[in-house]
């Protein structure tokens, strides 16, 4: 019986706070996706020490960069902090940044979500919009203050991996969120686009790695039973290929 692949997702996390003790946590909506999809999730705490986030990765055969409700900091992407805008704790954003850089570096298959996506872009030397509505001309809402639920529209590229993952047809994503991406880095291509011309998701042009950035949630339970195939287009890349057995030749009596 062939193995599965072991995936690691990225948590959440909260500083310690006055009453409160520092805190980690995982969305089920992430490891029931990835275990649905026939792969092992294995989730992976903020760890501190690089040698040894180089070791939990190379056990995995994949990875899910985590989305998150809060965002990058904006003070550190050298804007002026919007009031909209509200920075996950620092120590989440470090490890993001180090084990996005280093998955990257080991060209893992990846498979990046809301944040996560942002992130990945912003990793690469591309840039973000902090605040869509305010930065992009004729922009929609992507983010809802009181429906959970808002889906829009999204057009897919001809030819890229997320067109091959919906396939033709009317296709609408949930959508929360007011960062966006604004510059594509030059090591992916825009694979998906909002109809007010709002990046939805990117990939790399590369047909033997896997690395491919949605702004929607497909692990969320707004998410349509068709976003299930995100995740089952990922693990398949995540796959080893099965081992061929040699035959050995049949010798003749002498």
């Amino acid at each position: 019986m062939s193995k599965k692949p072991l995936i690691g997702i990225t948590g959440d996390y909260r500083a310690e706070q006055k009453e409160a003790q520092a805190l980690s946590w995982f969305y089920t909506g992430y490891y029931d996706s990835v275990t649905d999809a026939g792969g092992i999730p294995m989730m992976i705490p903020p760890l501190a020490d690089d040698d040894d986030l180089k070791q939990f990765l190379n056990q995995l055969d994949g990875l899910v960069l985590s989305g998150c409700t809060l965002d990058l900091d904006p003070v550190r992407l050298g804007f002026e902090k919007h009031p909209a805008s509200r920075a996950m704790p620092l120590r989440r954003e470090d490890f993001d940044r180090r084990i996005c850089t280093m998955a990257m570096e080991m060209k893992m298959p990846i498979l990046a979500i809301g944040s996560g996506m942002q992130m990945m872009n912003v990793i690469s030397g591309g840039t973000l919009h902090q605040h869509v509505t305010e930065d992009v001309p004729g922009a929609m809402y992507h983010r809802d203050g009181v429906e959970s639920n808002l889906r829009h529209i999204i057009n897919i590229v001809p030819g890229t991996r997320v067109d091959k993952m919906y396939g033709p047809g009317e296709i609408r994503v949930n959508s929360q969120h007011h960062m966006a991406v604004n510059y594509i880095s030059k090591m992916f291509v825009v694979s998906a686009t909002a109809p007010d011309g709002v990046v939805e998701a990117i990939e790399v042009p590369d047909e033997d790695w896997f690395c491919v950035g949605v702004q929607w949630h497909p692990q969320n339970h707004s998410a349509s039973a068709l976003d299930m195939q995100v995740f089952e287009n990922f693990l398949t890349a995540c796959e080893e290929p099965e081992p061929q057995i040699l035959q050995m030749p049949v010798r003749k009596a002498a």
